[in-house]
């Protein structure tokens, strides 16, 4: 019989954002690969549905009730919460939760995996203080560095002088969940047109997710098809996004604002493509719900986005380029539906990013560095 492993992963907060829930789609898979999962988030928990999910899986969810996730005070309850748990390893996410599980681990003589979701290229001064606060913390104490992709386990090599060996390329894994409703109703609930072309684009509203460019490129559009856009999240610049779309003259008829939806897997099944224009992305998880859910995919050909989407399931185009944008949605656009793509994307969900095959990678990672130990 598999030995059950306790491992606690650590991760700044448990509000909206795709390692967030990632651990929830681990939490499903945990039982059956002899994980006892627990979650420790730095921050307190808010009104955000995940720890609710999480432990409705079966998770162990800890908040140390942090208003900042850079609050020194993290180190001491942090100590003092994981040595109750008693784990055979932590599992930190995102730099902020790096710090407090490397000190953490060191304290307490556990063996530490730190997972890269960001590709940090150009971070501002005090960004690179903390990512190399963040880098050096791993360094010395994280027994494997884990990358989301090739790409950023590329980067963080040139970028840390750390060991090839100790820093491994797990892609993560979502579920392809069964769907809470039909292809209608979710369509209706976004305001589209029954028999309108739909192409969603998924992520925070922020500088380096590539709305700027979408946006320009819907006003730009010249399709004979009836196509709606809908742009399903939130953030610090919807208001400047929503006001770029009003003076190219783009309403709902074209453009639809959808704000954050926590069934976005629903949106995507409901969707005719899905367009990611991102300038920058280690391995964006609204990419591997769209191979589940079958949906071809226009994508910014960058980082470790070619990882996942290629002609067989989509179409690249260089990163921040309108025109090149255009040219492809209008081509994409035009060989809807493509029964080739979706059946293609599905069997890539299925060989490479089910939260089966993620799941089992990672048990396969935590028995080797407990072993080490040993």
């Amino acid at each position: 019989m598999t030995r059950q492993l306790r491992i606690v992963h650590v991760i700044h907060a448990l509000g909206p954002g795709g390692a967030e829930h990632t651990l929830v789609d681990l939490a499903r898979e945990a039982p059956d690969h002899s994980i006892d999962l627990h979650v420790v988030s730095l921050m307190d928990f808010g009104a955000h549905p995940y720890p609710r999910q999480l432990r409705a899986l079966g998770a162990g969810v800890h908040s140390l009730g942090l208003p900042s996730r850079w609050d020194p005070r993290s180190l001491g309850r942090g100590l003092r919460l994981v040595r109750d748990l008693e784990p055979d390893a932590v599992h930190s996410h995102l730099k902020h939760a790096d710090l407090v599980a490397a000190w953490v681990a060191w304290r307490l003589d556990l063996p530490m995996i730190s997972t890269l979701h960001v590709i940090e290229s150009a971070p501002t001064t005090v960004g690179r203080v903390k990512r190399l606060m963040a880098g050096q913390a791993r360094l010395r104490i994280a027994s494997r560095t884990v990358a989301v992709s090739e790409a950023l386990r590329c980067w963080y090599l040139e970028t840390f002088n750390a060991d090839p060996a100790r820093v491994v390329r797990i892609p993560n894994g979502v579920h392809r969940p069964a769907l809470l409703a039909d292809r209608t109703t979710v369509r209706e609930s976004l305001g589209v047109r029954h028999d309108a072309i739909v192409a969603t684009m998924v992520g925070i509203m922020r500088p380096d997710k590539g709305h700027q460019q979408l946006i320009a490129a819907v006003a730009q559009l010249q399709s004979g098809a009836d196509v709606q856009f809908v742009l399903l999240g939130d953030g610090p610049l919807r208001s400047e996004f929503e006001a770029q779309a009003v003076d190219l003259g783009l309403t709902s008829d074209r453009l639809i604002f959808a704000g954050f939806r926590e069934d976005v897997p629903d949106v995507l099944a409901a969707s005719d493509l899905v367009v990611h224009p991102s300038l920058d992305d280690a391995l964006p998880t609204a990419l591997l719900h769209a191979l589940g859910a079958g949906t071809p995919v226009v994508a910014s050909d960058t980082g470790g986005i070619p990882e996942i989407i290629d002609s067989e399931v989509g179409m690249l185009v260089p990163p921040g380029q309108v025109d090149e944008l255009v040219a492809a949605l209008q081509e994409l656009i035009e060989l809807l539906p493509s029964p080739t793509m979706t059946a293609a994307a599905k069997a890539r969900f299925e060989n490479e990013f089910a939260a089966s095959i993620w799941a089992s990678r990672l048990r396969n990672l935590y028995e080797e560095v407990v072993a080490e130990r040993s």
